[in-house]
Parts: structure tokens; C-alpha cells; sequence
């Protein structure tokens, strides 16, 4: 008694604060509060993420190096998948999500929920996997835990679904700004790749969620710069040929990785957890071991090529000895480039937590490199790899994540200018429509578009995408069996407000009544115990099933003249759906989100 008690009064100090805050401040006012409050808790989550990492693999390597084991290497990613699935299976006893697919999910599914176990459970296991040497990145999990922050402080201060979507995207943009020290790049990555719509009641909370994240790592980590990357040339007109080879040469390699990822996702999707982490560690432990430069999350790799280095690519390898020749080099790179599909899959598939925007990074700054290199060996023109190697960066990102926008604003901000602005859009447009031509969604949107749940920046199809048949059913209609007589039939008339009438017969659903089809025959009292309700009923086409979008139907709708369509699931009557009702949701979805 004394627990709930004290519960009680916490619960009603916090309502007692909610209304105070509402006296205090409009609704614009408490939103734009609480979007400061959401940037500095996704800040700060970037910055606990980073460090827990760091410390696991810095542990590590220095257990490595103080017993000269390098063959340790092999073991430790299937080790830290193993200890995140512990994590999963016996503490939170759930599946702790990738951090970006799981976020569209909520937002066109669940309105905006995210499970409070999210805020930390990414944190945990994600840091095992990367730290443990996992081929994956941070980024999803960060957006993840800070989108689960942003859903759970909205929902705790009572705001509407709209708000809870746009605090969703406050902490995204928080999460990716503080993470790259990029702003501007976090903003758009809301509105691109989570497809928020550009409002300005929506712009300032997201400028304000991204400038308090920033500041939250500042006064944490100081003013460290993950790429400290600065432009030494820039370009020549002739080079933005080579700009537009190279986005061919990202989309293609965008597909690649794109059709790999999928492959495999499906291939480990039919075993069993057990078997996913043997097969999965076993592939990924080869890979790392071959080619050391695949080992977690690769920003360190990254820098070395901004800075003109590729000789960690032999360093701890197999290929050593042949790190001075030229085409030892090109066919390292290749098969880093290449290979970085499989380890990155191999991580998933065996059920390691992590995202792809550093898989993305990698893989454009690597065949950036190769490009350069190439054209270089060729002996047509001498480019500057370093400059090849960042513009690639954004080509895969662009190709990868479908985020052009993004891609050319990240890039852009973390090289500290925009010098290279018109090289960064032909890279990543030509990147972004070689891929468009393959693939209409990327690996984040994939399995939401084919179960037709994704969000797009359509509104109408949106708005359907957010609706669901099962809170549209209506089940208030009086059933009768197919023997029934015309004049007992009347008798169910007189009880039921509906001017509709399922047939069924043991449980099966045979076809409906409408009483309009009737009228000529209630006063025709010689026809009462003659005329069976199987004589006046008929098949309607078409129906609805449970499993359908709201899509097909309204389209259904769309192409009747009908104003409730029936709801069969294997032959079984669930209910109506209504073409008022169906309108109705839609106009209150619509209105949610609205602009203030």
C-alpha cells in the first residue's frame, strides 16, 4: 500500500506539472521546449554509445597486443554477437531493433511508439557488437535510442501524434548532428530519409533538437571532428567528367551491396538464432581476419584514406609483404570494397545490432580510393585520391540510403567547406538515379514497402499507410444461417439498425441480405415460410481481407459504388468496413498533422 501510495503521488506531482506547463506555455512553446530537452538526451546518448565502444575495443586491444594473439581476432565479432543476444534473450527479453527501419516502423505503424526498453537496449548491444569488432555502425542504434528518447519524453508530456512524430525527429536529427558534428545534415536526415514533412512548425524544434545535441557533446567530448578531413585542391572543370563516373561507379557498387544485403538477410532469416551465429560469426571472423581493415565499424580506416594513407590495409595481414605494389594495392581495395557487403550481412544475419551509414562511409571512401587510382595507373589524368575518396562517400551513401540530400549536406559539413559542393551533387545524383533505376527503395525501406507500410512524403498515401482496417471493422450487424425463412427473417429486421445482413453458416461466410433488394416482398405474407434468405442473398464483390492496406481499400471503394464492403479472413466473417468511416480516419489523420 505504501509503494502504490508513493507511486500515486509521483504520478499526480507529474500530472500537476504537465498542467502547470500548459498554463504556462502554448503549444508551440512547449514543443520547441521540449525539442532543446530531446537534442541534448540523443546528444548525450551519441556520446555514452561512443565511449562504451571505444572502451570495449580498446580493452581488447590491448589483451591482444600484451599477449600477441592476433588470431583472437577471429573470435571476438561472433563473441560480442553472442553476449548481445544474451542481453536480448534473458534482460530485455526482446529483439532491441536496428535503429532506422525500426523508427520508420513506429512511425507508420505504431503512431510514434517505441518501446522504453529502446532508450537503452541499443546502447548495450550495439556496443558489444561494434566493440567486439562487429562490421557494422553506430549511427542506426544512436537514431534509434534517440528516437525511442524523443517518443517516450512526447508521450510523458501528453502531446498528440503529430508532436510525437516530430519529437521522434528531433532526436534523429539530434543524434546524427551530434555524431558528425553536422547540423544541417541532421535536419535533412529527418526530413529525407524519415520523411517528415518541411513545415516551419516543425523546421525550428528540428534546428533546436540538432544546435542542443551538438552542444551536448561539445561541453562531453569537447570539439573532436570524427573526419578531420580538410580540402587541400579542388577542381578542375575537366574533372567533373570523372565526378560523373564515379557516381555511376557508387551506384553500381550501391546495388551491389544493396542486392547482397537483402540476399543474405533472407538466407539467415530461415535458420534458427544458433546456426545465424555460428555460420554468421564463422564468416565474418574469416573475413576479419583475412582483411583486417573489415574489423568494426572502420571510421579509423576512413581517416587514414582522407589522409593519404592505405597501408593499414596490409597492416596485421595475410598481404603484408606486398604493400609497396601498386596492384597488390588496387586488389586490396577491391576486396575490402567488395567484401564489406558480406561482413557487414554476416553481422545482421547472426544477429549483431548495428547500422549501415558507416558500412556506407567505407565502402565510397574505399572505391573513391580505387577510382582515383586506377585513373591515375591508367596514366589519363591525375586526380586527387583524397578528394575521389571523400566524394565516394557520399556516392555510396547517396546509392545506399537512397538520401542524396543528405549525403551531399553530411559530406559537405564534416570537410569543413563546400568548396567541393558541385563535385558532391553530381557524385551522389548519379549515384542516387543508376540505383533508382534498379531499386525503388533502399535497404532501410525495403520490407516496408513490400508489406506496403511505408511512409512516403505523399500525404494522401501517408495518411492511408498510417490507418488500419482492424480499428475500422464494424461488427454490429445481426447474422442469419441460409435456411432461415423469409418470415422469420422479417422478425431479425425489426431488431437491427443496419440495412445489411451477413449470411452464415457454421461459422463460414456465404454472402449478405440487403434489405433494399427485399421491400417488394414484405407484404407478401404466402411467401414468408416458402422463401428461404439463401433465395434472397448474393455473393458481393469484392471483399476485404485483414491483411490488405488501407491502400487497396479505398481503391476498392474507389472502383464500387459500394458503402460497406464485407471483412473475410479464410472464408470467415469478421465484419464491415465502411467507405464513410474509412473517410472519416482519413480526414482525422490528415488533421494531426496538420500545420499549426
Amino acid at each position: 500500500m505504501v509503494k502504490f501510495s508513493i507511486k500515486q503521488r509521483i504520478i499526480n506531482l507529474w500530472f500537476r506539472f504537465i498542467l502547470w506547463l500548459d498554463t504556462k506555455l502554448s503549444q508551440q512553446q512547449k514543443v520547441r521546449v521540449l525539442a532543446v530537452f530531446v537534442g541534448l538526451a540523443a546528444g548525450t546518448a551519441a556520446v555514452v554509445l561512443k565511449n562504451m565502444v571505444h572502451l570495449v575495443a580498446y580493452v581488447l586491444q590491448s589483451a591482444s597486443n600484451l599477449l600477441d594473439l592476433n588470431y583472437f581476432y577471429f573470435f571476438y565479432p561472433t563473441v560480442g554477437i553472442f553476449l548481445a543476444l544474451l542481453f536480448m534473450k534473458y534482460v530485455i527479453k526482446k529483439p532491441a531493433g536496428h535503429g532506422v527501419p525500426g523508427v520508420l516502423h513506429s512511425i507508420s505503424q505504431k503512431r510514434g511508439y517505441l518501446e522504453k526498453h529502446k532508450m537503452f537496449s541499443s546502447l548495450v548491444t550495439s556496443s558489444l557488437t561494434v566493440g567486439f569488432g562487429g562490421s557494422v555502425g553506430l549511427e542506426g542504434p544512436i537514431v534509434g535510442t534517440g528516437a525511442a528518447l524523443g517518443s517516450n519524453i512526447a508521450r510523458a508530456f501528453k502531446l498528440n501524434h503529430r508532436q510525437i512524430t516530430l519529437m521522434i525527429g528531433c532526436a534523429s536529427s539530434g543524434a546524427v548532428a551530434s555524431i558528425f558534428n553536422a547540423p544541417l545534415a541532421g535536419l535533412i536526415f529527418s526530413l529525407e530519409i524519415l520523411m517528415l514533412d518541411l513545415t516551419m512548425s516543425s523546421l525550428i524544434p528540428l534546428i533546436l533538437s540538432s544546435v542542443s545535441a551538438i552542444i551536448t557533446s561539445y561541453l562531453m567530448i569537447g570539439s573532436e571532428i570524427l573526419y578531420p578531413f580538410k580540402i587541400q585542391t579542388t577542381y578542375a572543370v575537366i574533372d567533373l567528367l570523372y565526378y560523373v563516373l564515379l557516381g555511376l561507379f557508387c551506384g553500381l557498387v550501391s546495388v551491389y551491396f544493396s542486392n547482397v544485403y537483402m540476399k543474405m538477410s533472407k538466407l539467415f532469416g530461415k535458420w534458427g538464432w544458433k546456426k545465424r551465429l555460428i555460420i554468421g560469426g564463422t564468416v565474418l571472423g574469416a573475413l576479419v581476419f583475412l582483411f583486417p581493415a573489415l574489423y568494426g565499424e572502420g571510421y579509423k580506416e576512413v581517416n587514414y584514406i582522407l589522409a593519404g594513407n592505405y597501408e593499414y590495409l596490409f597492416s596485421r595481414s595475410i598481404f603484408e609483404p606486398y604493400v609497396d605494389n601498386i596492384i597488390a594495392v588496387i586488389a586490396v581495395l577491391a576486396l575490402v570494397s567488395a567484401l564489406k557487403a558480406f561482413a557487414t550481412s554476416a553481422t545482421f544475419g547472426a544477429g549483431g545490432v548495428g547500422g549501415i551509414f558507416a558500412p556506407s562511409l567505407f565502402i565510397g571512401a574505399h572505391i573513391g580510393l580505387l577510382f582515383a587510382i586506377l585513373v591515375n595507373f591508367s596514366g589519363i589524368a591525375e586526380l586527387s585520391i583524397t578528394n575521389f575518396a571523400l566524394i565516394g562517400m557520399a556516392g555510396a551513401m547517396s546509392g545506399i540510403m537512397h538520401a542524396p540530400l543528405f549525403a551531399i549536406f553530411l559530406i559537405a559539413e564534416i570537410s569543413g567547406g563546400y568548396s567541393l559542393l558541385l563535385p558532391l551533387m553530381i557524385t551522389s545524383v548519379f549515384s542516387y538515379l543508376l540505383v533508382r533505376y534498379f531499386a525503388s527503395n533502399s535497404v532501410y525501406t525495403q520490407q516496408l514497402a513490400e508489406q506496403r507500410m511505408l511512409i512516403t512524403h505523399d500525404k494522401d498515401k501517408a495518411a492511408l499507410t498510417m490507418m488500419n482496417i482492424d480499428s475500422l471493422i464494424e461488427t454490429d450487424f445481426l447474422e442469419v444461417r441460409s435456411d432461415l425463412s423469409l418470415g422469420d427473417f422479417l422478425k431479425v429486421i425489426t431488431h437491427s439498425k443496419r440495412n445489411i445482413f451477413p449470411v452464415i453458416d457454421n461459422d463460414i461466410f456465404k454472402g449478405i441480405v440487403f434489405i433494399n433488394d427485399i421491400r417488394h416482398l414484405i407484404l407478401k405474407t404466402e411467401l414468408y415460410d416458402i422463401v428461404r434468405v439463401k433465395d434472397l442473398m448474393y455473393t458481393p464483390t469484392p471483399i476485404v481481407k485483414p491483411s490488405e492496406t488501407m491502400d487497396d481499400v479505398v481503391r476498392k471503394f474507389r472502383n464500387t459504388q459500394h458503402y460497406n464492403l464485407p471483412v473475410i479472413d479464410n472464408d470467415r466473417y469478421i465484419g464491415f468496413v465502411s467507405r464513410a468511416n474509412t473517410f472519416s480516419a482519413y480526414q482525422k489523420v490528415i488533421s494531426e498533422f496538420s500545420e499549426d
